[in-house]
């Protein structure tokens, strides 16, 4: 036993041990990402009183495996005048930065593939980056409609960002920390201990009046931030066909989409880390003292899971009952509304955390 201890401790056991957790998340992510499709279609169907995907599988539940299929059997087909391998590298870029950012997610109490202290600002780096595959895939095509849509993508994106990094300081300042787990830790205990109340208990509760609306503000750009209804401009059917990724088909297309979801719920997780809790419970939970670590651990699992469900389902409905913004609707809501909100509950929270009774230095 002390051998096997002693393994995991040395650089090729932990990096044996790190590549495992990297694989079997991906995995997860993956699958998950099949079913919350199928969701997610369900939910369009119900909207639209009709039945959705219900024939491959029961109750349609491998319709997305199936569609897998069709895209991997279909010709891959590359426009004549494009750059190829740049047309190639871009929906890889996007995938990659996608999986990266669950590297720092604390699913519960311990489990993330990497604890680390700025975990904050990695998620910063990732996103910042997920813009280039965009870009790149837009100019690589050699298509008009591509480039107008990563275009008004990268615009989008680099907007959007700007608020909810003010958000996130928000919260930064609240917990003292950019490790997530430290974030999640902070929020233990009943639900108004949560940061969208405050984060500190009843003492802060007052800071409810910034924290609901920069909850709000981080949802809405977070669907500017992934191109989701109401804000797809950078694919709008009615105007650009389907935007920077027209000229893509078979498993290079599939990736961008699946690079699209796997960001839709990794920000629907961070909303439940930043403002929800994480994985703790709505009310102080004792008796997991008495429980087995793994047991524990699957109990905070499931608060994530639940969480990061609503939110997806938030995502879902708002795409099925908003109807889409023109663009400069779109670009006057991020610049002259959630940036000047967002700075002025920055200095708002900082102000509470130095001077408020029973707070500063």
């Amino acid at each position: 036993m002390q051998g096997a201890q002693s393994f995991w401790a040395t650089p090729g056991g932990w990096t044996l041990l790190t590549v495992a957790q990297i694989v079997f998340i991906a995995i997860v992510v993956m699958v998950s990402v099949a079913f919350l499709i199928y969701g997610e279609r369900k939910l369009f169907a119900g909207a639209q009183m009709r039945k959705g995907p219900n024939v491959v599988g029961p109750f349609g539940l491998l319709q997305s495996f199936a569609d897998l299929g069709k895209f991997l059997l279909k010709e891959l087909l590359i426009p004549d005048g494009a750059n190829k391998w740049l047309f190639m590298l871009a929906p890889v870029i996007s995938v990659v930065l996608a999986f990266g950012g669950w590297a720092v997610i604390p699913f519960s109490s311990g489990w993330m593939v990497s604890n680390i202290n700025v975990g904050v600002l990695y998620l910063f780096a990732v996103s910042s980056l997920g813009v280039y595959g965009v870009i790149v895939g837009g100019w690589a095509s050699n298509s008009k409609y591509p480039f107008l849509g990563a275009l008004r993508s990268a615009a989008q994106m680099v907007s959007y960002e700007v608020s909810i990094g003010f958000v996130i300081v928000t919260v930064v300042i609240l917990t003292g920390s950019m490790n997530l787990q430290t974030i999640v830790a902070h929020q233990a205990g009943w639900f108004w201990n949560w940061n969208i109340f405050g984060g500190g208990g009843l003492r802060n509760l007052p800071l409810a009046l910034v924290m609901i609306p920069m909850t709000i503000i981080f949802f809405i750009s977070s669907l500017a931030e992934t191109n989701r209804p109401p804000f797809d401009l950078a694919e709008a059917e009615s105007e650009l066909v389907a935007g920077y990724q027209v000229e893509y088909s078979s498993g290079l297309y599939l990736m961008i989409y699946l690079a699209e979801m796997m960001n839709i719920i990794l920000l629907s997780g961070l909303i439940g880390v930043f403002f929800f809790g994480g994985w703790q419970a709505p009310f102080p939970t004792p008796f997991l003292a008495h429980w087995s670590p793994t047991l524990a651990s699957l109990f905070g699992f499931f608060w994530f899971l639940v969480k990061t469900g609503f939110w997806f389902y938030m995502f879902a409905m708002i795409r099925i009952i908003v109807p889409r913004y023109r663009y400069d609707q779109l670009m006057r809501l991020g610049w002259k509304v959630f940036l000047p909100t967002s700075l002025a509950a920055v200095v708002l929270v900082a102000a509470w955390q130095v001077f408020a009774p029973g707070h500063g230095v």
